[in-house]
């Protein structure tokens, strides 16, 4: 039954990343890179800052910290037990598919930290803005959507490995959403 599940992976994976065409290369690798989100960081933060004020800014630009490092220490840990290879260094595949990735950085890989990572931060933002802005959180999910997928489309995570990170991220995301609740009650209502 996992070799079944696995093969569908890779068929979905192959159809998925044959998606791509030269056109929209350079708009998926922006999106995949680590940085491009930069903006979108901080004006998250910005609008944290004005709704919350500094001292919840300071709480929960913490938690942030410390639910990113959670989420990418617990992906390398999962990454370094499971062993599974990447598509882009699989060798039935390799050679049929579109790797346009700067690199196929490790030959192994499961799960997406770019999927948990833009997942934690979707809900863990979305969650802390929902009072103000109602709708942001869809808008951040879609976002996250966006970089997961984009691992595919660069040719260096099957399906599941998307799947896994993002249900892994959007887990620690409400954790440490609730977290930081606890923290900002205790420390910033009194």
């Amino acid at each position: 039954m996992l070799d079944k599940l696995l093969d569908l992976d890779t068929e979905l994976f192959v159809y998925l990343n044959g998606l791509g065409s030269p056109t929209w290369d350079g708009m998926w690798l922006a999106i995949t890179h680590e940085f491009t989100f930069a903006p979108l960081y901080a004006i998250l933060l910005f609008l944290i800052y004005r709704k919350l004020g500094w001292k919840a800014l300071l709480f929960i630009i913490v938690t942030i910290a410390l639910m990113i490092l959670f989420t990418d220490q617990t992906t390398n840990l999962v990454k370094r037990s499971v062993l599974r290879f990447r598509p882009c260094a699989c060798d039935e595949i390799k050679d049929s598919i579109r790797f346009i990735a700067e690199r196929c950085s490790s030959n192994r890989s499961f799960f997406s930290g770019h999927a948990s990572n833009s997942m934690a931060a979707a809900v863990f933002g979305g969650l802390v803005l929902r009072p103000y802005f109602k709708n942001l959180i869809f808008i951040l999910l879609f976002w996250a959507f966006l970089v997961a997928y984009s691992r595919i489309y660069v040719g260096v995570h099957f399906p599941i490995d998307i799947l896994a990170g993002m249900t892994f991220g959007a887990l620690a995301g409400f954790g440490f959403y609730k977290l930081n609740k606890y923290i900002l009650k205790r420390f910033i209502s009194e």
